[in-house]
């Protein structure tokens, strides 16, 4: 095999760019958790209003809470997506190359005792 034909650079820079990635994912499933968090957070403080133990101020901030919550996490379930998907595609490209490299078998040889 041609040293410009050896595939072992190419899957090294996409170890880098699956871990790369994975940061990504992890960040991205941090986020939906915080959003989620935000709009429960939002709707039970709407209901503390409706019991009338705030004001109408905090009925305004519950409300931007929810909406908050809701954009953020559809961002980031969107971006989760993509990112899965990128991941998917690297490894099916790192399998492809593994898969062309002429692998040799290595033989263990006895071990001398002294």
């Amino acid at each position: 095999m041609a040293e410009e034909d050896d595939p072992t650079d190419e899957i090294s820079r996409i170890e880098v760019r699956l871990e790369e990635l994975a940061e990504v994912a992890e960040r991205c499933r941090k986020f939906i958790l915080v959003s989620k968090a935000t709009i429960a957070g939002g709707v039970a403080l709407l209901l503390v209003v409706m019991f009338g133990v705030f004001g109408s101020t905090a009925a305004l901030g519950s409300i931007a809470m929810i909406l908050g919550g809701i954009v953020s996490l559809g961002s980031n379930v969107s971006t989760l997506r993509q990112t899965e998907e990128a991941i998917g595609a690297a490894e099916l490209l790192r399998s492809d190359l593994i898969s062309r490299i002429e692998l040799r078998l290595v033989v263990d040889a006895p071990m001398k005792l002294s």
